[in-house]
């Protein structure tokens, strides 16, 4: 990790000191920094985003990885702003560019062509919604592997559940990108800590199932909610709460004994 990069964070967190604009998500030797810095895009419109850069080890030598996700602006709008920032990052010299990065967004207005009517955004949302369920290892650090989790749904704008029992088990409904960065961030963020206590990434985790969102809107989830379940009728009781019977019979051979 370059000293550049550390020193930039720090300067990061002076510049950007109101209560939650600027957190740090992850800092080590072998994966870089992550940090979320929200902000506004849009010059005098002000739309909240919220942005997370991947400082890779060799940055600033090579540019940030980025997401962008907000309340105020639809997927297809959200992926704009991250092509558009992407394409200003390549052109910029390689050295400290994140404050460069995030003050040229401010100024940048987000299109009619981007905007697009409402019906087309719904159509488009709809066409990209996704249902997934992911099978976790362990969580041995609760508090912070599940504020990690709900966390990144949200980023992603992503809704879901988590299961906590026998089988730890994450269904998660959104764009089918952003449920593989979802995926993306569990296998490569130190999310928890091993048997001995030290941090460690999700690297056992599984995807028991990936498929296309039915249409009808009774399977649609609302938010981020963890739920704890004791048997096997407990878990499968919530799956019929969400409407969700036939995912769960299509994992069901895949869950441990």
């Amino acid at each position: 990790m370059s000293e550049a990069a550390l020193e930039e964070v720090s300067a990061l967190s002076s510049i950007y000191c109101a209560e939650g604009e600027f957190l740090l998500l992850q800092q080590s030797a072998q994966d870089g920094l992550v940090v979320q810095i929200n902000s506004t895009v849009g010059g005098e419109r002000r739309l909240d985003v919220s942005l997370v850069f991947h400082l890779h080890p060799r940055y600033p030598s090579c540019p940030p990885d980025v997401s962008v996700s907000s309340t105020a602006l639809s997927r297809s709008q959200c992926h704009d702003i991250k092509q558009k920032l992407l394409d200003q990052a390549a052109a910029l010299p390689p050295e400290p560019m994140l404050h460069q990065l995030v003050e040229w967004l401010q100024d940048v207005e987000v299109t009619e062509d981007c905007r697009g009517g409402k019906e087309e955004v719904k159509e488009s949302d709809k066409e990209e919604e996704w249902t997934a369920v992911l099978s976790l290892d362990h969580i041995r650090s609760r508090n912070r592997y599940i504020a990690l989790l709900e966390r990144w749904s949200q980023q992603l704008q992503l809704t879901g559940r988590l299961l906590l029992g026998r089988s730890i088990l994450v269904i998660l409904q959104g764009a089918r990108a952003s449920i593989k960065e979802f995926c993306r961030l569990l296998k490569t963020v130190k999310v928890d800590v091993d048997s001995s206590g030290k941090k460690c990434k999700e690297r056992m985790m599984k995807v028991l199932i990936e498929t296309p969102s039915p249409s009808s809107c009774e399977h649609s989830l609302q938010g981020f909610i963890v739920k704890s379940y004791q048997s096997l009728p407990e878990l499968t009781a919530a799956f019929q709460e969400i409407n969700m019977t036939e995912l769960y019979q299509q994992i069901q051979p895949s869950l441990s004994d």
